[in-house]
């Protein structure tokens, strides 16, 4: 689809500019289709951390309490995206920008519900709300923070989410937690139907354009998902008894779990706001330079953060995730040259329709945890490639390095082995397991108040030779990552 089919090129960079309806539709599916995956997963993830997901007893039942965070997630993008697009007072940035269920919780999510069941889901949104408030709050003061989260630490943020994930895949593709006891878990079969999600995603990826190209996780799940049904993991009867069982209309339901104080939710969350805060900034200025040519307003920005707050914490109250703006986004835009933020608000109400429709859960929960497994590589392979990429922007000298060395060890250590923090209070251990937190603690600590001069000999002594021989020009700190 060329831009000069839809409209002029000052139209394009245009964000209050509509184009004719027949055009702005499947651009706008366009926008849901590059994360819609990416958007339910972490609903189905943090549903099987706690033990009501794929492989447990609530199967027989229909996953009901996973359905219903699915169709959550759904649900609640939409409306945080039209809070982005059209804006409410000082709320949204009121361009094209995307909101989604973010990754970057995930890892504080799972040390809280782990093996819990849904006893553990009011503490989980009770943090959901309350730290969404908080993002909100740094709408106020969010230029005045970004000095100390640098691409040091974003980068070492992105990457450590992304690691902590690729275990997710993995079991995933293999057969999934539940059957890592069974003699079935890592069988051909269950790694065959996850390859051909692989493979159809890169072809996709390399050898198309377009919208095949931008909905290229999502066509290899379903080519996946065909090929499940041809070799016997999932049938016609299966998907026809979920889909009866689930309603054709429903209503979110407020507070549906309850509402409990968690200080480790409460506090993980607030923490996590700042890193999601960046990320949000990142955007809202990727999408003015990609489709308008042009800085970010403080307005805009402040607007977006604002969004992101108040879509996460109105999730929270009906049984939803954080949420934050979708990068894939960024990327859509500057390739499909459309700046129309009315174009995205027929996205968001596509997915709005979705979350009130049970049925459309329902056929995602039959998915195959093999098939998912296969997307779920992909999207979290993209995660630390993200990060690695923001890595690159870093000034490597010895001081950074050493800064980077002592959080990635301490943070990806606590994740590998959890139980080497066991004796510490509950609330402390759930934050530290996390890895995630840690590191990005220790990585602002250390990048605030190290001085910024190391010596070669500080280096080498523990490099085992393989520190660089010359520091690059060297930057004030606080601002040299």
């Amino acid at each position: 689809m060329t831009s000069n089919s839809i409209g002029t090129s000052e139209q394009l960079r245009d964000p209050n500019y509509t184009p004719a309806l027949h055009k702005a539709v499947p651009l706008g599916i366009q926008h849901v289709l590059a994360m819609f995956v990416s958007n339910v997963t972490p609903a189905i993830i943090i549903a099987g951390a706690a033990g009501f997901g794929f492989g447990s007893d609530a199967g027989a039942q229909g996953f009901p309490d996973m359905t219903y965070m699915i169709q959550m997630s759904m649900l609640f993008a939409g409306i945080a995206t039209l809070f982005q697009t059209i804006g409410m007072g000082a709320v949204g940035a009121r361009l094209p920008i995307v909101q989604g269920t973010s990754f970057a919780f995930i890892p504080i999510m799972i040390p809280l519900v782990a093996g819990k069941g849904v006893e553990a889901l009011p503490a989980l949104f009770g943090g959901v709300l309350i730290g969404g408030l908080f993002h909100a709050i740094l709408g106020m003061f969010i230029g005045r923070i970004r000095f100390a989260l640098p691409p040091l630490v974003t980068g070492l943020v992105v990457t450590m989410i992304g690691l902590a994930l690729v275990k997710v895949g993995i079991q995933y593709a293999a057969g999934g937690v539940p059957a890592i006891s069974k003699p079935e878990y890592g069988s051909m079969l269950n790694w065959s139907a996850a390859l051909i999600v692989i493979l159809v995603t890169l072809g996709l990826k390399f050898y198309a354009r377009g919208i095949l190209a931008v909905s290229a996780v999502v066509i290899g799940i379903l080519a996946g998902y065909l090929y499940a049904m041809m070799v016997g993991m999932v049938t016609v009867d299966g998907i026809a008894a979920s889909v009866g069982r689930s309603a054709s209309f429903a209503l979110p339901m407020p507070f549906a779990y309850g509402f409990d104080f968690s200080l480790a939710a409460v506090v993980g969350f607030c923490l996590m706001a700042f890193v999601s805060a960046v990320e949000t900034v990142g955007d809202v200025s990727g999408i003015t330079k990609g489709g308008a040519g042009r800085e970010a307003t403080d307005k805009e920005i402040q607007g977006a953060t604002y969004a992101d707050g108040f879509g996460t914490a109105i999730a929270g109250v009906f049984g939803g995730l954080p949420n934050t703006s979708f990068s894939q986004n960024v990327g859509l835009i500057a390739m499909t040259g459309v700046m129309s933020r009315h174009v995205v608000t027929i996205g968001a109400l596509f997915l709005i329709v979705c979350g009130l429709i049970p049925k459309v859960g329902a056929i995602i929960r039959t998915i195959p945890i093999e098939v998912l497994g296969g997307g779920v590589i992909v999207m979290f392979g993209m995660v630390v490639a993200a990060g690695v990429s923001m890595l690159s922007d870093v000034n490597w000298n010895r001081r950074n390095m050493v800064i980077f060395a002592i959080a990635l060890s301490i943070g990806l250590g606590l994740q590998l082995d959890p139980k080497a923090v066991q004796y510490l209070p509950d609330t402390l251990r759930i934050l530290m397991t996390s890895g995630l937190l840690p590191a990005a603690l220790i990585a602002i600590v250390l990048n605030l108040v190290l001085p910024e001069e190391l010596t070669a000999e500080a280096t080498e002594e523990v490099s085992g030779g393989m520190a660089s021989q010359e520091d690059p020009p060297l930057k004030p700190a606080g601002s040299q990552a």
